[in-house]
């Protein structure tokens, strides 16, 4: 679907100790930018002239940077209309709906809310991915919570980690999915099928630690002590719920419809994505509720390029020898403890680097090793990030939408959570993969 996974091999003009210093060089600088994003610029600022001094230096040959820029354009292509796509769900009301449904449901108890959260926040991140759970949904959960009069916290906590652990399910909710997809082997349906169980798991537990964990938040009914930080007795919302945006949900349950089948004709998935985010434009540019330039911005292109541009400087590290140094280190075969390896390692990768450059490294050395290893991989990929803020670029947004709205976020307490779930969660999930592969 986005063509063979590219089997690193040395191929620069620089020796190779200097090669391998520059490389590093460059993707530390990215990832830093990325990370701190002085002033809110860009992830592009740094990554994009990283990619081309790698090239122009030699860390990299300008065959090999195609060739992987060539790798990624689907994939990119597709994220880029995904986004377009909840942008104008949002347009229609679709988060709004969202909102009104998870205050209702609540009735005014923080227990409920939560529940409802991790419900809403599951979906979201699996049929729209993760960035719609960090950049639409975690607004309308601030907004939510301030209306019911409850803590915040415990309910964008939720919004963050599974904008992580809730991405497994489809290839189409993760950029990390996308790019193991075909590694895998899979159908779109078998891939999802595989996932279904490692999902659910992951995400009942991650419910059953956020219980525990912000126990002295969640009160089981209406909170009611004023010395709790909270007012005297938070009122249901009963006020008149909005209209449900049918039109966005048949368009999303359409363009669902079309990776199944355009995964089982052998058509990228980025063509049925580009489809419903065609048919919401048009219909919100003619209704004049958006403008053109706001449809160009939906789709991030200054992130496109830093995916594109970090694409190339990994490869760039990976040619010139952090593929042979992991060679040695991951386990090796389809067994469960070789499943529960190569996810700890992907996981431990992910929060040295990053999410993003540890798929794009590890899926081509697990491919070999057959489905269960890339699958392993994903789980690695995907959970490990929860534990700390750097794991994965969606933590980072969501961190930057947290701020924005003055809610504190502590590094020691978000490190914390992560402790008492992302262990728990990974090994259980491994486990879980483990037993879909012997069944399905």
């Amino acid at each position: 679907m986005y063509g063979p996974p590219i089997h690193p091999h040395r191929s620069t003009t620089l020796n190779a100790p200097l090669a391998e210093t520059l490389s590093v060089t460059l993707l530390v600088a990215s990832l830093a930018w990325a990370v701190l994003r002085p002033a809110g610029r860009s992830e592009a600022v740094v990554a994009v002239p990283a990619a081309a001094a790698a090239i122009a230096l030699g860390a990299i040959s300008p065959e090999h940077a195609l060739a992987e820029a060539e790798r990624l354009g689907p994939v990119v292509g597709f994220l880029a209309a995904v986004l377009v796509l909840a942008h104008l769900c949002d347009v229609e009301g679709l988060f709004t709906a969202c909102g009104a449904w998870l205050a209702r449901r609540a009735a005014g108890r923080p227990r409920r809310l939560l529940t409802g959260v991790f419900v809403l926040a599951s979906v979201i991140t699996a049929v729209l991915s993760l960035d719609a759970t960090v950049v639409l949904l975690t607004p309308v959960v601030f907004a939510t919570a301030a209306r019911m009069g409850v803590r915040a916290k415990p309910h964008v906590y939720a919004c963050a980690h599974l904008s992580n652990t809730a991405s497994l399910l489809l290839p189409v909710s993760n950029l990390t999915n996308l790019l193991a997809f075909t590694a895998s082997g899979l159908s779109f349906t078998r891939f999802a099928a595989l996932m279904a169980l490692p999902w659910l798991v992951a995400v009942g537990l991650e419910y059953a630690v956020f219980r525990r964990f912000f126990a002295t938040e969640l009160p089981a009914g209406l909170p009611t002590a004023p010395s709790a930080g909270l007012p005297a007795e938070p009122a249901p919302d009963d006020g008149p719920a909005p209209e449900l945006p049918l039109f966005a949900l048949v368009t999303v349950a359409c363009t669902l419809a079309g990776f199944v089948v355009a995964s089982a004709l052998g058509v990228e998935p980025a063509w049925a994505a580009l489809a419903g985010a065609l048919v919401m434009a048009v219909r919100a540019l003619t209704r004049r509720r958006v403008r053109p330039v706001a449809v160009v911005r939906a789709a991030a292109p200054g992130f496109l390029a830093f995916v594109l541009a970090l694409g190339i400087v990994v490869r760039a590290v990976v040619d010139n020898g952090l593929s042979d140094a992991l060679r040695h280190v991951l386990p090796d075969g389809s067994g469960l403890l070789a499943l529960l390896g190569i996810a700890a390692l992907a996981a431990v990768l992910a929060n040295l680097i990053n999410n993003l450059p540890a798929v794009l490294v590890l899926v081509p050395l697990a491919a070999p090793a057959g489905t269960g290893a890339v699958l392993a991989v994903l789980l690695g990929v995907n959970i490990g990030p929860n534990l700390t803020y750097a794991g994965s670029l969606a933590t980072l947004l969501w961190r930057r939408v947290v701020r924005e709205r003055e809610e504190h976020v502590g590094v020691g307490e978000f490190t914390r959570l992560g402790l008492l779930t992302v262990p728990a969660t990974l090994g259980a999930a491994v486990v879980a993969l483990w037993a879909s592969l012997q069944v399905v």
